[in-house]
């Protein structure tokens, strides 16, 4: 199996020098190797300071720069006895032209699913296959942490954040005790004394080693270590307006992550090989900052092994037509996400033609996502034609004409990113579904700073507060308070959806609370 941590090159330097180990400098034969590969693009400029590096230096920076892939970042060479590279910084600075408007319908009703007015014998069944097939050990989790709580005010890994819940819990503990859970319903469904689901933590540069201390001095939240694997999304360069890549320091080449569709190139020799080797055939990828995600949800699992398809979606629907968040819809006949800017005002308030009282365009994005292992193995056959989006950015720099750093106070180059539904247009309509789910129940997002008054810790905690209300009334539990905010919360590690709180019938509880055990 796998060891829970997967590190990079460049921290294995790193670790080796903070333990005294002495580093061989690389080669001359290797250092003009590497470099003759950024000079046939254009980019030897990142060189320019080699000599005057320390031994050190040039071990990080020549580990740096062998993990980026020359052609895939070049601009075209004006050399016409070289070849012209088509590849991420010609695309950045020459854009293709904007296509046609496109044509967009909702997705067909073959393709979807709702759990507001699917009948409770199908939501049983797909639950029940869900749990058939977690019972099985062929189910895991991917999770996109890589994001820091800096909107929040705080610099640690935002899963690492408490939104004010009378537990305290962190979202990592929240999402870590739902995986607990779902593990003991699918044990005893298919009378095991364990299953397990293993979680991959996908973090950036610098949340990783933040997110594995938290979760170590945690115990992992009750999981089993060997059950827990982090991983890290890829980073690119930062390119300048005129197409060169920019220098951070003299030794060390400014980068930014790449993306949540980074995740894909993630995976490739960081995960998947532990996921083969485990057995695993359905994946549930989802983002930390959701305190109401449903981790390894088993109706989902169940409806999308059920339609076989290879990627399947969550949606919520739209609050009203104004609401800024992208679309899954067919775009030009194919699955896709429009943002919410690229549609005009008539078609985002058009009414469904079978429902006047909801809206044609309202399945709302909420990066929730299903994938059957065996497309995830054909990642290297597509992963490069993937696109980029470019941010124009003011990015700190190396001036290699003199050494010096420069802060830009305008933006000075482009940084590039992927997105996780940059793969849904290549999928088959045939193997790609979407399944609507209550907002109340699956979806609060955590974006902003308290006090904003939406999508923030504030309404996290209401959030997840009312459904535990829900749950407990459901039961026949009443709740009482005096205070402005009221409420339960229910423990993930009593309850995964609503399940099992019998106990509670005919008890007054005094909101807000937390229910932690029966």
């Amino acid at each position: 199996m796998a060891s829970a941590t997967i590190k990079s090159g460049v921290e294995k330097v790193m670790d080796k020098l903070s333990l005294g180990d002495s580093i061989k400098e690389p080669s001359a034969e290797d250092v003009q190797a590497l470099r003759s590969k950024f000079d046939a693009v254009g980019q030897g400029h990142l060189f320019t300071f080699w000599d005057d590096l320390s031994s050190t230096e040039k071990v990080v920076f020549f580990e740096q720069l062998s993990k980026f892939d020359p052609e895939r970042i070049a601009v075209r060479i004006s050399n016409p006895l070289l070849l012209e590279f088509f590849k991420l910084s010609e695309e950045a600075l020459n854009p293709p032209p904007p296509a046609e408007t496109p044509t967009i319908e909702p997705l067909p009703e073959a393709a979807t699913a709702s759990i507001l007015d699917s009948p409770e014998s199908s939501i049983k069944a797909w639950y029940d296959l869900g749990l058939e097939l977690i019972g099985k050990n062929e189910v895991a989790v991917v999770l996109m942490a890589g994001g820091q709580g800096t909107r929040l005010g705080s610099s640690a890994p935002k899963g690492c954040f408490n939104v004010g819940l009378p537990s305290k819990k962190s979202l990592f503990q929240l999402q870590a005790e739902r995986i607990y859970k779902v593990q003991e319903l699918a044990a005893k469904k298919v009378s095991k004394s364990a299953v397990v689901v293993p979680w991959y933590v996908m973090t950036s540069g610098p949340t990783r080693g933040p997110t594995q201390k938290f979760f170590e001095e945690n115990n992992y939240f009750g999981l089993k270590k060997e059950n827990v694997l982090f991983f890290e999304q890829g980073v690119l360069p930062c390119i300048s307006n005129d197409g060169k890549i920019l220098l951070e320091s003299k030794s060390k080449v400014a980068v930014a992550p790449d993306g949540n569709g980074g995740i894909y190139r993630a995976l490739i020799d960081q995960v998947i090989p532990d996921m083969k080797a485990r057995g695993i055939k359905h994946v549930h990828a989802y983002c930390v900052d959701n305190s109401l995600v449903k981790v390894a949800d088993p109706v989902f699992i169940g409806f999308s092994a059920s339609k076989d398809v290879d990627l399947a979606t969550k949606v919520v629907r739209k609050r009203n037509a104004t609401e800024s968040v992208g679309l899954i819809l067919l775009k030009n006949g194919k699955p896709d996400v429009v943002e919410y800017s690229e549609i005009d005002k008539e078609t985002t308030e058009a009414k469904d033609a079978k429902n006047k009282q909801i809206l044609k365009f309202r399945a709302a994005n909420i990066v929730n996502h299903y994938y059957t292992t065996r497309f995830l193995d054909t990642i290297p056959n597509w992963v490069d034609s993937l696109p980029h989006h470019v941010a124009k950015k003011k990015i700190p720099y190396c001036d290699t004409t003199t050494g010096e750093q420069h802060k830009p106070e305008k933006p000075n180059g482009i940084k590039l990113e992927q997105f996780v539904f940059d793969i849904f247009p290549r999928i088959p309509l045939e193997k790609f579904a979407c399944m609507e789910v209550k907002r109340e129940d699956e979806f609060s997002p955590l974006k902003n700073a308290a006090g904003t008054g939406e999508d923030d810790p504030d309404t996290s905690k209401r959030d997840v507060l009312n459904q535990g209300k829900r749950w407990a009334e459901a039961v026949g539990a009443t709740i009482v308070s005096v205070e402005p905010v009221t409420g339960v919360e229910v423990s993930p590690l009593i309850s995964y959806g609503g399940e099992g709180l019998e106990f509670l019938r005919g008890r007054e509880i005094k909101g807000p609370a937390a229910i932690e055990k029966d």
